[in-house]
């Protein structure tokens, strides 16, 4: 009797939330490798600024002619100075006279940060590879100008379309809402709340706690704000153009200095554009919409730019 041939069962594909979870890991990874990697150069450029004469309590503007210049030129020519010593660490030896990286510890640290360097590199090509997979990056996040694969993989992961009932969630839970105080969210004693979680032992206690996700907000406003104005993308540079105006001519903030305005004009910025990703995701998903406050209460009516220029 002959054998039946073993049929293989089709492996079906993970469910998204399982895709979306393994990528949040993967980006969490990336940025810690991140950090790792830029405090490793700081080691590097520190050990490098000492051999110039900049010891603890010395300003770079009080180092002589010659070591101001080649650091000058050192970040000229390199993106990140950490990288430009350790590349060119033999041919600055002639300047000093000994070694720049002078025993194995120094010399670990250059080989632990071109390590850091290579897997970071390596790691946002796999997540920016998996972003394609998310129905969001080409349906509008690829589209907006200043928007790259890694700030996209922050947002497809670390926000739930689901749970974001209105614009206004959003905003909350990237900590870009308004506290009890009237100033913006933050993590100090005033906009903390008070929340149950389970101890050790079991039993149920309450805590101070922040209402938002600081890894999200940071990303939001240290990142993507940032890049918007950088990349020159017009729509959402306008609204922070208007919203820097607007508060440095309004007497109620006279007392407020230029970054305290900056940061306010960021987070207009960032805020309009979270109520356009709102309003595209939610339908991608069957969601519903609602609209913003403006548009409900006050009659403004507002459509994303899929493709912001």
């Amino acid at each position: 009797m002959a054998r039946a041939k073993a049929v293989k069962k089709a492996v079906p594909p993970p469910p998204p939330q399982t895709i979306r979870q393994s990528l949040r890991q993967s980006v969490r990874a990336h940025y810690d490798m991140q950090k790792l990697r830029i405090q490793t150069g700081n080691r590097i450029v520190a050990n490098f600024k000492a051999l110039l004469g900049q010891e603890a309590g010395v300003k770079e503007v009080d180092l002589d002619t010659s070591a101001r210049d080649l650091l000058k030129r050192l970040r000229t020519r390199y993106k990140r100075m950490a990288r430009g010593i350790a590349e060119r660490r033999k041919s600055l030896v002639s300047l000093f006279g000994h070694p720049i990286i002078s025993d194995e510890g120094h010399a670990d640290l250059v080989r632990s940060y071109f390590d850091l360097e290579q897997n970071e590199e390596q790691s946002a090509k796999v997540i920016s590879h998996s972003v394609s997979n998310f129905p969001i990056w080409d349906g509008f996040l690829k589209g907006v100008k200043g928007i790259g694969p890694m700030i996209a993989a922050v947002l497809i992961t670390e926000i739930e379309i689901a749970r974001a009932r209105y614009p206004s969630s959003l905003w909350k839970y990237a900590g870009l809402d308004v506290a009890g105080d009237g100033g913006g969210r933050s993590k100090r004693e005033a906009h903390l709340v008070e929340r149950e979680y389970t101890a050790k032992d079991g039993s149920t206690k309450m805590r101070n706690s922040i209402t938002f996700n600081p890894f999200l907000k940071t990303k939001l406003l240290g990142v993507l704000g940032p890049s918007f104005l950088k990349a020159k993308n017009a729509s959402y540079r306008q609204l922070y153009d208007d919203a820097k105006h607007r508060y440095t001519t309004d007497p109620r903030h006279a007392d407020k200095s230029k970054g305290h305005v900056h940061n306010m004009a960021m987070r207009v910025m960032v805020k309009r554009f979270l109520a356009d990703l709102y309003n595209v995701w939610r339908p991608m998903e069957g969601l519903e919409v609602a609209p913003t406050y403006h548009e409900a209460k006050q009659g403004h009516r507002h459509q994303p730019k899929r493709k912001a220029a």
